[in-house]
């Protein structure tokens, strides 16, 4: 089997957005039987949170919807990680600008994008901040976060030709929470 592919979702401090997205991508990847196909983390650009567990609300959120954060411990990106992933998934334009500031060499400009590119409801193709909202805000988040990872998981076997290997049956957590 090849290596995973690797993937890296990033948002500023690392307890709300790109949390939940590794988690809701993670849940679609073992729904569809492909662990073994990737390996899937998140960071921040920030160091505010370094250590700390995901946001009070964010993991609530989770919970509702069938998922966990209470194992995420933030991180902060580094520009070593350039070159760890595969493929690398801010949640909004300055997001981008901090990861790519870290890009000296131009190198890997190619594997960073804005996550709501995969999005069929991309509006801004930012993902809100939560952070200084209430309950409503996280919701949104999620429903984002949802259906960009639906969507991304598709192209992803479809662009490394993982068909085989999707399991029958796949049911994500929103699916099962509703």
């Amino acid at each position: 089997m090849p290596d995973p592919i690797r993937i890296q979702f990033v948002c500023l401090g690392n307890i709300c957005r790109s949390p939940l997205a590794k988690v809701v991508f993670r849940d679609k990847v073992e729904q569809a039987g492909l662990e073994d196909h990737f390996k899937i983390a998140s960071s921040g650009t920030a160091a505010y949170h370094v250590g700390d567990t995901a946001d009070d609300r964010m993991r609530r959120t989770a919970q509702r919807n069938d998922l966990s954060l209470e194992d995420h411990r933030a991180s902060q990106f580094d520009a070593q990680a350039l070159a760890r992933y595969d493929h690398i998934f801010v949640m909004d334009k300055s997001n981008l600008n901090d990861v790519l500031h870290l890009d000296e060499d131009d190198e890997y400009g190619g594997k960073v994008r804005l996550f709501r590119e995969f999005d069929p409801e991309p509006d801004d193709y930012q993902v809100p901040d939560p952070y200084h909202g209430g309950r409503k805000g996280f919701e949104r988040v999620y429903d984002i976060v949802e259906r960009t990872s639906d969507m991304l998981l598709h192209r992803f076997v479809d662009e490394y030709d993982l068909e085989e290997y999707v399991s029958g049956g796949q049911e994500s957590a929103g699916e099962r929470g509703r």
